[in-house]
């Protein structure tokens, strides 16, 4: 008699497809059932997991939750600008949800315990381990717990005639949904290695991109984007339009040093056009209709709630409250933003919003609707305590 059911979180990459038999063999669950959680992979990607699932597992279930995560995490994501260490945030966004998804099953097939193929070093194990335990399942992480090295997983899965996607020449591991996708391991952890072209899939080179830049607008309401090029689109569409639009152009690579949460610098590699552009437009709306407190405020709000994403603390009770205050603000960030790519770069047109707080007559240097002495009585008092204190040591220095 075994340990009863377990249910893996699965991806068909080489970390979880070697999970499965480790699972049975070393574990001795007597039932392993595998998850696959569409958030926007390629179709392929999808297909491939999905026989392979139901080939090596005992169960298999592939769910889509493609509209489901572009409303309850890129959405969210858009509003608060979220961003980590310079770049987009992507694969943690997606981490709680396929968490979720991954209970559910686990609670209708009466599970005893979850597992993932999350490494000891990496962020994602600490993104599932959270969501997993907040449900009172025991966590069960082979990758993590038996010290396995990518050689030494290639070597099991060979020995066990199981065929992966990875071979030693070209052990790139890679995540991907339709907002992000990250591309590290093999030659990339060395920082001074220039990544290869071929690592990349979803942008061309900025050097071959086209000579003709392409000029798009985005329009959005209560802060989130609702039409590209004057076409109104449902979320998951309309980043996978910009994605291949913008790709085609070079836009949304970044290739960084970053800080994982256990305090391990790695070098990581990605890929996210839609995502450049969507945020550039947004906060440029934001800087529109939002006030200077406002504006000023939001980004403390902006940077808690991107690092708590990364994270994956979605049930942290600040979480929630960051996302009250944005919601708040996001009410009058509607409007367009025209843009312009171009050989990796994105150019600010121009923008326009029914909630601008902005007036022309107001500010224009040919207009006379203020009355430009008002300003005088104002200048008398600019900066007086700093004036003092200057005045103040020129006389220490007679």
């Amino acid at each position: 008699m075994g340990k009863g059911t377990i249910v893996l979180a699965y991806s068909g990459g080489l970390d979880t497809t070697v999970c499965v038999p480790l699972l049975r063999e070393h574990y001795g669950y007597d039932k392993v059932i595998t998850v696959v959680v569409h958030v926007g992979q390629r179709e392929k990607e999808i297909e491939s997991a999905t026989r392979k699932g139901r080939k090596i597992a005992d169960k298999h279930y592939t769910i889509d939750s493609r509209e489901k995560f572009v409303q309850e995490h890129i959405f969210p994501a858009i509003k608060a600008n979220g961003s980590y260490e310079g770049y987009p945030l992507g694969t943690s966004l997606a981490r709680p949800l396929i968490a979720e998804e991954v209970v559910k099953i686990a609670k209708k097939e009466g599970a005893t315990a979850i597992a993932h193929g999350c490494t000891g070093k990496g962020n994602d194990q600490l993104r599932f381990d959270f969501i997993i335990r907040s449900y009172g399942f025991e966590v069960v992480a082979p990758i993590r717990e038996m010290n396995l090295t990518r050689e030494r997983e290639i070597e099991y899965a060979k020995k066990h005639k199981i065929v992966v996607p990875v071979a030693k020449e070209r052990p790139w591991s890679t995540d991907e949904n339709c907002w992000s996708r990250s591309i590290e391991g093999g030659n990339l952890e060395d920082p001074a290695y220039h990544p290869p072209e071929e690592i990349y899939v979803w942008t061309v080179s900025p050097q071959k991109a086209p000579d003709t830049p392409l000029k798009v607008t985005v329009e959005f309401k209560e802060g989130v984007p609702v039409a590209l090029n004057r076409e109104a689109l449902d979320g998951y569409p309309l980043i996978q339009k910009l994605n291949t639009l913008a790709g085609k152009h070079g836009i949304g690579r970044n290739d960084i040093i970053e800080d994982r949460i256990l305090g391990l610098k790695a070098r990581e590699c990605y890929e996210h056009p839609a995502a450049t552009v969507i945020l550039t437009a947004h906060r440029d709306l934001e800087q529109l209709v939002l006030s200077r407190q406002e504006l000023a405020f939001k980004r403390i709000v902006d940077d808690k709630w991107s690092e708590l994403a990364y994270m994956g603390l979605v049930y942290e009770p600040l979480y929630d409250a960051l996302n009250a205050f944005i919601n708040t603000t996001q009410k009058r960030v509607n409007g367009t933003v025209d843009l312009e790519l171009s050989k990796g770069l994105v150019k600010i047109l121009g923008r326009q919003s029914p909630d601008a707080l902005y007036s022309k007559s107001l500010v224009s240097f040919d207009s006379a609707s203020i009355d430009q002495c008002h300003a005088i009585g104002v200048s008398q008092y600019y900066g007086i305590q700093a004036r003092f204190l200057r005045q103040l040591k020129e006389k220490k220095e007679l």
